[in-house]
């Protein structure tokens, strides 16, 4: 059995193909939004490929972006994981998905180093954790919202809170443009970046800061995008206009933070395609997911 990841996949297309050498037969080959590196490469892909006795590869990275090169054929895989339905959608609309399944869901929280030297004051003012991202000298980090799902719900999440504790400008006071490269890198490196010291403070959805094992505050449903009931009257209520790489704008709203799990029509083996995502809805791949900081699957299948 082969354990394998390959990084990044901001190096360029020729970087981006799976390069395990094994057969479709003894193969299994996983993309998924970068946030799951921990419980894909440690947990669900190892517990899988032993038990079907192959080679696990996964890649890890921003699901729009994984999404497009999918679609592209830039890139191949057995299994495609996403958070939120628009990266689905995308896969979709390329004819190389049918539908897909929930498998676990998570909500935003905003990750800090325990060791950075302001630390003490989001474990002690949780509650004003938008006053302390605005002190002198913090360093804060996110995805990039062209890309990645995880960009796109920070900044929701941010507008949310600018109505939610009637802070006019806020969003712009701690995020600055939309793209704004202080702030903005890749998704498979963020809480790597974190960990290190390279910032204090990041964007996060608590299932991955908790298998990060990093601690981070947690906001109020109004705002963390994990509560349908809020979805229609209020987390609608905000919008992000997006231009990507083909030069054509979007505007988003806020979608589910589910993830879900999707058979690939080209993928070069269908039937373990198939039993992985089994296997991730199973009761031993559902404990992988809990004891990794996920929630259970909410939804229907897409």
């Amino acid at each position: 059995m082969m354990i394998k990841h390959t990084w990044p996949l901001a190096l360029g297309a020729a970087a981006l193909a799976f390069s395990i050498n094994a057969s479709a037969a003894d193969a299994i080959r996983v993309a998924y939004a970068g946030s799951m590196g921990v419980v894909m490469d440690k947990h669900l892909g190892p517990a899988f490929a032993e038990a079907e006795h192959l080679d696990y590869q996964g890649q890890g990275e921003g699901a729009y972006g994984l999404a497009r090169l999918l679609a592209s054929k830039k890139a191949v895989a057995d299994v495609f994981v996403s958070i939120t339905p628009g990266p689905i959608e995308i896969l979709q609309k390329a004819g190389l998905v049918d539908h897909a399944i929930p498998v676990a869901s998570t909500r935003m929280v905003i990750a800090y180093n325990p060791k950075s030297r302001f630390a003490a004051d989001f474990a002690s003012n949780s509650q004003s954790w938008w006053k302390v991202l605005q002190q002198p000298g913090l360093r804060f980090g996110r995805t990039d919202a062209a890309t990645d799902p995880q960009g796109q719900n920070i900044i929701f999440t941010v507008q949310l809170a600018e109505k939610y504790y009637k802070q006019p400008g806020l969003a712009q006071q701690l995020l600055g443009d939309v793209r704004n490269p202080q702030q903005v890198f890749g998704e498979g490196g963020l809480l790597s970046r974190l960990e290190s010291g390279q910032l204090d403070a990041a964007s996060g959805y608590e299932s991955a800061t908790l298998s990060a094992r990093l601690p981070y505050v947690a906001l109020p449903d109004e705002i963390n995008l994990s509560n349908p009931v809020y979805a229609k009257d209020w987390y609608n209520t905000t919008s992000l206009s997006i231009t990507d790489g083909t030069g054509k704008t979007q505007t988003l709203t806020p979608q589910p933070l589910v993830f879900y799990a999707a058979v690939l029509k080209n993928a070069p083996d269908g039937g373990q395609a198939q039993k992985f995502v089994d296997f991730m809805l199973s009761p031993a791949g559902q404990k992988l997911f809990e004891q990794n900081g996920y929630g259970k699957p909410k939804g229907e299948a897409l």
